[in-house]
């Protein structure tokens, strides 16, 4: 049995190049032409009028992280998601110095088009409840 050595996360979305933009701001992730493709307006001049616009990707610049996929779906967000991304801005910090790096991360994402949903926090302990520009959820942790 071999062992998985890359993955990537897919979204739903309506609008697939506005989300990948989002979380290209996030993460500090790039744009990622598809293959065959030194653009995506190049690979969506090769489609039919009806599918252009329906895919894009971004990845980590230093090949590190894994590749976000995003795909057009024609019916909307419904229900919390099942899966969602942990933002890990506050890793190994406690208290009132992991709490102000959260919120410094929320006050920078709040005019990419974020959304802060609630601030879990319990004196040591912290996360921050948020949502992309389609309604996705994501913690920053």
């Amino acid at each position: 049995m071999s062992a998985i050595k890359q993955f990537q996360v897919t979204f739903d979305c309506a609008d697939p190049e506005r989300v990948a933009r989002f979380w290209c701001e996030v993460l500090g992730y790039v744009v990622v032409p598809p293959t065959g493709f030194a653009t995506w307006g190049d690979f969506n001049r090769s489609q039919f009028p009806d599918d252009q616009g329906e895919w894009f990707a971004c990845g980590d610049p230093s090949g590190v992280g894994p590749r976000l996929f995003f795909q057009r779906v024609p019916e909307g967000k419904v229900v919390k998601n099942r899966v969602h991304l942990d933002v890990r801005v506050g890793t190994g910090l406690v208290g009132e110095e992991r709490l102000a790096a959260l919120e410094a991360e929320c006050a920078r994402l709040l005019p990419l088009g974020a959304v802060r949903l609630q601030l879990l926090y319990d004196g040591t302990d912290s996360c921050i409840l948020m949502q992309d520009v389609e309604g996705n959820e994501f913690c920053l942790d």
